[in-house]
C-alpha cells in the first residue's frame, strides 16, 4: 500500500530539505522518492538541482515580487486618484478617469486597483447600458424637456414636513434644467420654478410628465391650469403611457443618481437647506460630472440655451372671425346655443374657439390650437 508523507505536518523547509539530502543520494529512486513525499518529479529534480548548487539555502523560498515594476502608478498619480474619490466618493474608475488628464490617466481598472490598495471602496455603478438597450434622444438641445417630482422624504426635523424635489431635464443633453426644493406638488410651486428656468434657459419646444396632477387632470381628458398656462407660451406638453415610467427614462435615472449620490449621504433640516444641497449638488451634475452616454463629458458640453426668449406678458389668444368664442365660466364650464357644457376646469377664464365639425350638429373646442372637446348637439 503506497503512503505519501504527511505534508502539512511537517515544516515547508524541512521537508524539502529531507526531500533533497536524500534524493542526492546516488543510486536513489526519484520517482518512489516524489511519490512518497507528494511531489511532481519537475518539482523533485529541480529541489535536488538547487541543493546540489546552493546548498540548503537554495531551499529557501524567494519572493515573487519583480526586481522592477517599470508600468506601476508613480506615487504622485496614486494620490491624484485617492485625492478625486475622496472628494467624489460615489463616482466610479470611469467618471474619476476622465477627470484626469489623458497623458497620465491609466485604464479604469488600474485605477480601482489603486484605490483597493488605499482601502477606499467603489460604489457600485449602474450607469452602463448594453447598446440594445440604448434610449432614443433627440438630436439638439431645448427640443424636449423631461419633468417630474421624485419621491418626496422627510426633513430632519419633523416640523419642517417633507421635501418634494422637483427636477426637469433636458432630454439631449441631460442637463439639469431645474432641481427644486417643493414643500408640496402644486401648480403654484411648479410654475414659479418653471418661470425661474424659462428666464435662465429660455422656452422649449416641447415637455413631457406624467398624467397626475398638477401636469395633468388624471384621466379626465381636460387641460390642467399648468397645460394652459404652458399652451399659451408656445410650450407643447405631452404625457407619458401610465405605468410606462421609461417614457421618461432619462428622468428616472436622474433622480437614481440624485438619491445615491446626495440623498443617502445626507439629511436637511429645511426646504432652504435642502434647496442650498441641492444647488451645490446641480452644479457639479451639470457642470463637472462624467456621464456615461455622452461620452464622458459633462452636461453643460451638449447644452445651449433656446433662442425663445421668455415673454414679460402671456400672449393674448387669438383666434380667426369664423369661429365662436366663449369664456370658459366657473367650474369649467361654457355657454352654447342654450346649453351648458364641461370643457375642464383648468380653462376656467379662458377663451376658447368653438368651430362646426364635418358632422351635423357636431363642433370641436379649441383652446389656441389645441382641440380640447366636442360637443355634440344631438345628444345634449
Amino acid at each position: 500500500m503506497e503512503c505519501a508523507m504527511p505534508w502539512k505536518e511537517c515544516s515547508q523547509m524541512s521537508s524539502k530539505l529531507e526531500f533533497a539530502m536524500l534524493a542526492a543520494e546516488p543510486n536513489i529512486d526519484m520517482q518512489a522518492l516524489c511519490r512518497s513525499f507528494g511531489v511532481s518529479r519537475k518539482t523533485g529534480y529541480k529541489w535536488r538541482k538547487l541543493y546540489l548548487e546552493h546548498g540548503k539555502e537554495g531551499l529557501r523560498d524567494r519572493s515573487r515580487i519583480p526586481l522592477s515594476m517599470p508600468r506601476r502608478c508613480s506615487a504622485e498619480l496614486e494620490e491624484m486618484v485617492v485625492a478625486l474619490h475622496d472628494r467624489y466618493p460615489c463616482w466610479g474608475a470611469r467618471k474619476l478617469r476622465a477627470l484626469l488628464p489623458d497623458e497620465i490617466a491609466p485604464h479604469p481598472n488600474t485605477i480601482a486597483a489603486i484605490l483597493r490598495r488605499h482601502g477606499r471602496q467603489l460604489v457600485p455603478q449602474t450607469d452602463q447600458t448594453s447598446p440594445s438597450k440604448k434610449r432614443f434622444e433627440h438630436e439638439a438641445p431645448n427640443l424636449l424637456w423631461q419633468m417630474d417630482f421624485k419621491g418626496h422624504f422627510a426633513l430632519t426635523d419633523p416640523r419642517a414636513g417633507r421635501c418634494h424635489p422637483l427636477t426637469v431635464l433636458d432630454d439631449y443633453s441631460r442637463f439639469s434644467i431645474a432641481l427644486k426644493a417643493c414643500s408640496g406638488e402644486t401648480y403654484e410651486q411648479v410654475q414659479a420654478a418653471l418661470t425661474q428656468a424659462f428666464c435662465l434657459y429660455g422656452l422649449p419646444e416641447r415637455i413631457t410628465c406624467d398624467n397626475g396632477p398638477p401636469w395633468g387632470t388624471s384621466g379626465h381628458e381636460t387641460l390642467s391650469r399648468l397645460e394652459v398656462w404652458l399652451i399659451r407660451l408656445g410650450v407643447r406638453v405631452s404625457h407619458s403611457r401610465p405605468y410606462h415610467p421609461q417614457t421618461q427614462g432619462k428622468d428616472e435615472r436622474f433622480h437614481r443618481t440624485l438619491k445615491r449620490d446626495l440623498l443617502a449621504r445626507f439629511g436637511f433640516n429645511s426646504i432652504e437647506a435642502c434647496q442650498l444641497g441641492f444647488d451645490d449638488w446641480r452644479e457639479q451634475y451639470n457642470l463637472l460630472r462624467p456621464h456615461e452616454a455622452l461620452g464622458q463629458k459633462p452636461p453643460i458640453t451638449r447644452y445651449r440655451p433656446s433662442a425663445r426668449p421668455f415673454p414679460t406678458h402671456l400672449p393674448i389668444v387669438e383666434y380667426d372671425d369664423t369661429d365662436t368664442v366663449r369664456q370658459v365660466r366657473r367650474h369649467g364650464q361654457l355657454a352654447f346655443k342654450g346649453h351648458d357644457y364641461f370643457v375642464g376646469e383648468g380653462l376656467t377664464g379662458e377663451r376658447v374657439a368653438i368651430r362646426p365639425a364635418n358632422d351635423d350638429g357636431l363642433f370641436q373646442v379649441f383652446f389656441c390650437d389645441r382641440e380640447v372637446t366636442q360637443i355634440n348637439l344631438r345628444t345634449s
